[in-house]
């Protein structure tokens, strides 16, 4: 019972945080050029599906904060287009600004969209690794039950989720950072071949702002 109250209080606690950034994110504006200055290597951010780059502040601020310019790929908006779709953005805004030796900061869908870029759209190498939190890397059994597409496409059988699950060589440079459980991905976040780190948390929205998970991503990045 002590495991399925805790369960019960990060599901609660998950949705409320949500609900929380997603009202914020509407009602307090900030212009992303705030966040380009820094003389450490860049990082670009990718939300989750249906988050704007808002959503990720809480780790926008702390790697801008250790000197890190932190790039926001505003034509995603709020992450509803199919990933290669959403992948195909994300590469040319590389090309565009011309960056190199990145590191890709994703949370959730994100992750698969850095992951889509590295394996198949980013022929000059400009990312070098990707930091991803609570990524569905081998899908979510409960997409297959849900009615709209863009969720539904996190099925395992989803022909772009299996086939990025297929391919280990790219998880070498990534880091997958998740809790003990996600209401979401109940097979969780580990990645074969990656570096994988396991929190003390639980959820798959409020970990973002929880600072040991803000610590792991900015020492991540630091690191690869």
């Amino acid at each position: 019972m002590t495991s399925l109250m805790r369960k019960a209080w990060w599901w609660t606690a998950d949705y409320a945080y949500a609900v929380y950034w997603q009202a914020r994110s509407m009602s307090i504006w900030i212009k992303p050029q705030k966040y380009l200055s820094g003389a450490a290597r860049p990082v670009v951010v990718i939300p989750g599906i249906y988050e704007s780059w808002q959503f990720m502040r809480p780790l926008i601020d702390a790697l801008h904060a250790r000197g890190h310019p932190v790039h926001v790929v505003t034509m995603l908006q709020r992450n509803s287009r199919p990933v290669p779709a959403a992948a195909r953005i994300v590469a040319d805004y590389l090309a565009e600004h011309q960056l190199r030796n990145v590191v890709i900061v994703a949370h959730s869908k994100g992750g698969l969209i850095g992951k889509f870029v590295m394996l198949d759209l980013d022929t000059e190498r400009r990312v070098e690794a990707m930091v991803a939190v609570c990524t569905p890397f081998s899908g979510s059994r409960y997409a297959r039950y849900l009615v709209i597409p863009s969720l539904r496409a996190f099925s395992p059988r989803d022909m772009t989720t299996s086939r990025l699950s297929r391919d280990l060589a790219t998880n070498t440079r990534i880091t997958s950072v998740f809790g003990l459980f996600d209401p979401h991905i109940p097979e969780g976040s580990e990645l074969a071949g990656a570096r994988n780190i396991r929190l003390n948390l639980g959820g798959h929205f409020r970990i973002m702002g929880n600072p040991r998970t803000i610590q792991t991503v900015v020492e991540a990045v630091t690191d690869d």
